[in-house]
C-alpha cells in the first residue's frame, strides 16, 4: 500500500490520505468542489461538478492514471433535483469511457457543497 502525495494534489482537511495506490488500484477519498489554490467553491451545481472533477482529474494525474482508467464513480449530492445537471457535467467529463457509478442522495455535505466525488481507477 502506498500513500500518493504530491505538493499539486490539495491535502486533506481531516486524517485521511487523498489517494492510495494497493496492487495497482487507486482509491481516491471524497472530493469536494474546493478549487485547489484558492480553496474557494464555485456557486452552482454546474461550476461545482466540473470543479470537484478537475479535482479528481488532477489527483489522478499526480498518481499516473487518467479519467479513462477510471472503474467506479460514487457522487454524493445534497439535492437529488440536481441529477440531471450532475448527469450532463459528468458526461461531457468522461466522454465516450462509462465506469459503474451510484449516486447517492444525502440531506447535508460539508462546507455546504452540493456535490462529493469518490473515485477507484486503476494505473
Amino acid at each position: 500500500m502506498k500513500i500518493i502525495s504530491s505538493p499539486n494534489i490539495p491535502k486533506s482537511n481531516g486524517h485521511y490520505s487523498q489517494c492510495i495506490e494497493h496492487n495497482g488500484v487507486l482509491y481516491l477519498s471524497g472530493q469536494l468542489p474546493f478549487e485547489p489554490e484558492t480553496r474557494v467553491m464555485p456557486d452552482g451545481i454546474e461550476s461545482q461538478t466540473k470543479q470537484v472533477l478537475a479535482n479528481v482529474e488532477k489527483i489522478l494525474t499526480e498518481a499516473g492514471s487518467s479519467k479513462e482508467k477510471v472503474i467506479q464513480v460514487r457522487i454524493y449530492i445534497s439535492d437529488i433535483s440536481n441529477w440531471e445537471k450532475v448527469n450532463e457535467t459528468y458526461a461531457l467529463f468522461f466522454g465516450q469511457h462509462k465506469p459503474v457509478r451510484c449516486v447517492i442522495p444525502t440531506c447535508e455535505l460539508h462546507f455546504g457543497a452540493l456535490i462529493e466525488v469518490e473515485v477507484t481507477a486503476v494505473l
